[in-house]
């Protein structure tokens, strides 16, 4: 018997358009395992997602740059489907910043953690996170958000080139238009174009100091806080493998125990009184041993399976309990258990793991989306190869990765930075498509 209230349904919600979003399956495949029926807003018109057999009914999504109204009309109608009280899982910033903004209008259809409205929106907003991290003592990279062109290319200088830089509502940037959230900027000039596009990015422009990878560097955080403000199911993991390398998402990661990263984790989410499923990036400086958050978004994200404990619970499925009042009876943890996306990673999902791992894409019951994922990913290679081998007919200049330091950050605490690796690790491919970026590194 399931100990998740099958009376009560889910909507898992997703905006943007990656066919390859796996932890949408795995959000899809944790609630519907226990027996829930889920019902999927999202485009999985040849997505392996629209092919579980965990899918109770599929709903058109938003369109891409759908604002949160538009957003909020579509769960309406969808709810007007369904015709009963439903747990909403969004799984993109878009969503959970328009559900977080229309809470109260949702609420009578929907249910949902209770918190500030604007929360969500504002922990996701990158340049308003910045100002979070400073408030809370949290660790975080130095961060300049300049005003116009000419302060643009100052704060490079100030920073030290290369720096990150990030439009700090990445889900406003327009598909299309070339911008990427987040690009490695290596001079002066480069800082200045990249502000002149501001207006079209459709939010401020933010540099980052970057702190350089290297091993037993990049860490994340799970978790689901419930009612009362307690963080429940989920973890610390560390990131063994990413694609790109260096800078990209997670394609192999670890749950690993680590008491700093979980108490950072613990003191940002209650000091904002954050209510929900959240997931914290965090990169640890070589020179100090700081952990430093970089992320927060107010969502599963995407290897959110890997902290699935002895009990099997996950933090979807937390948050399924809460909203419906069961007791959350959570296992014990499950250290050292591995995630595995099987298409950046396929040589680690054939290698043993003796404590356990979950593949992204196949699963014994349920074999539909790892066969079409095989299928489209083939072709979406193929297609790739064959796009780089026909001869480039105009140049389209690149802009590199920016970095942003934290104002008011100790100049003795600043992460020293190796520039090969700095320029190797930020920058990746230069030619990422969207289905490449890191949806939760």
């Amino acid at each position: 018997m399931s100990l998740l209230d099958v009376r009560v349904p889910a909507v898992v919600l997703r905006v943007d358009r990656n066919p390859f979003h796996h932890g949408t399956l795995g959000a899809v495949r944790s609630l519907g395992r226990a027996g829930v029926d889920v019902h999927l807003v999202a485009d999985s018109t040849g997505s392996p997602v629209g092919r579980s057999r965990f899918v109770r009914q599929s709903h058109p999504p938003p369109a891409p740059d759908a604002s949160a109204a538009e957003i909020v009309a579509v769960l309406r109608r969808v709810a007007a489907r369904i015709a009963r009280p439903a747990v909403l899982v969004p799984m993109d910033d878009a969503s959970a910043v328009a559900v977080g903004r229309f809470r109260e209008e949702l609420a009578p259809a929907y249910l949902l953690p209770r918190q500030p409205a604007r929360l969500p929106e504002r922990v996701a907003d990158k340049a308003e996170l910045a100002e979070v991290c400073a408030a809370a003592g949290i660790p975080h990279p130095r961060t300049l958000v300049p005003d116009s062109a000419e302060q643009a290319a100052a704060a490079a200088w100030r920073l030290g080139l290369p720096v990150v830089a990030k439009w700090s509502r990445p889900w406003l940037v327009p598909a299309g238009s070339g911008l990427r959230s987040t690009v490695v900027v290596r001079s002066a000039r480069e800082a200045r174009e990249l502000f002149g596009r501001t207006e079209e990015a459709g939010s401020r422009l933010l540099l980052r100091e970057f702190l350089p990878p290297g091993p037993d560097r990049d860490w994340f955080f799970h978790g689901y806080a419930d009612r009362t403000g307690l963080v429940r199911a989920g973890g610390p993991g560390r990131k063994q493998r990413s694609w790109p390398r260096g800078a990209g998402l997670t394609a192999v990661g670890l749950w690993t125990p680590n008491p700093r990263v979980q108490g950072l984790a613990e003191r940002l989410t209650g000091e904002l009184g954050y209510r929900g499923i959240f997931d914290l990036d965090f990169r640890r400086c070589g020179g100090t041993g700081r952990h430093h958050l970089l992320d927060f978004n107010p969502r599963p994200g995407a290897q959110f399976r890997l902290f699935t404990d002895g009990a099997g619970l996950d933090v979807v499925r937390a948050l399924h309990l809460d909203l419906t009042h069961r007791p959350t009876a959570a296992g014990a943890p499950l250290a050292g258990r591995a995630f595995v996306v099987e298409n950046y990673a396929p040589l680690s999902a054939l290698r043993p793991a003796p404590r356990g791992r979950e593949l992204a894409w196949s699963a014994p019951d349920d074999r539909g989306p790892g066969l079409v994922m095989w299928a489209l990913w083939g072709r979406h290679v193929a297609g790739r190869l064959f796009g780089r081998l026909r001869p480039a007919r105009t140049p389209v200049p690149r802009v590199a990765p920016v970095v942003v330091r934290q104002a008011g950050q100790p100049a003795d605490e600043r992460c020293p930075a190796a520039r090969h690796e700095e320029l190797t690790a930020v920058s990746g491919p230069s030619d990422r498509s969207d289905d490449e970026k890191a949806s939760s590194r």
